[in-house]
């Protein structure tokens, strides 16, 4: 069982193996091989990315010693509470199995961000709010990795030699955001609802846009 607030530092954990997360169990941000290795907080075990493990704290059980620990863990030990955090919640806070289940449309899209590589993202239009995008990691993640509020966005969908075939791109003043379906069918659903959106419209027939 995860450790108490009360023994944390005064007992070892128990170490959650790499292999059963796939984001950070504390910012929710995901694990890629090239950018965020994981850490383990020594005081709750719990697997994290570099950003969150960059505390450190005496624990007991370790004779005192300075250990690597996580930003809840850290804030428990030394005593202080975090309301602020709380506040912080927001936006990206809402569950991609929430947001799917009563979307426009989503479906899986390669995503890339300036001169990133391409990576897969689970990319969602909720019907609640139209003119986000909402893009996950994996259909089941609790938080989204960015929303894009798409008014006002140009789209350019003539893909470039480099890009891959059915890609799609939308630019404001110095932001673009580049995305590829993996077919030309997928591509015109999503431009179909992008186009609407960048001009403040949502559409009327939102059940026939349902990718599974």
């Amino acid at each position: 069982p995860p450790l108490q607030n009360a023994e944390l530092g005064k007992r070892a954990p128990r170490w959650i193996r790499d292999n059963e997360v796939t984001m950070c169990m504390k910012c929710k941000e995901p694990f890629n091989a090239l950018t965020r290795r994981r850490h383990h907080c020594r005081a709750c075990g719990h697997v994290v990315c570099w950003k969150c493990s960059d505390y450190k704290a005496h624990l007991e059980y370790d004779g005192n010693k300075l250990n690597k620990v996580c930003k809840d863990c850290y804030h428990v030990i030394i005593g202080c509470t975090d309301s602020e955090e709380k506040k912080k919640k927001g936006i990206l806070e809402i569950e991609s199995a929430e947001v799917s289940g009563n979307s426009v449309i989503c479906s899986f899209l390669q995503y890339m961000e300036k001169s990133k590589p391409w990576q897969k993202a689970w990319c969602v239009i909720p019907k609640q709010e139209a003119l986000v995008l909402y893009m996950y990691g994996a259909p089941q993640d609790v938080k989204a990795l960015a929303t894009i509020p798409l008014l006002g966005y140009t789209v350019d969908d003539t893909p470039r030699s480099a890009d891959l075939p059915h890609s799609f791109k939308l630019t404001q003043s110095k932001s673009v955001h580049s995305f590829a379906a993996d077919n030309e069918e997928l591509k015109q659903k999503w431009l179909k609802v992008i186009h609407l959106a960048v001009k403040g419209e949502t559409p009327e027939c939102q059940n026939e846009l349902q990718v599974n």
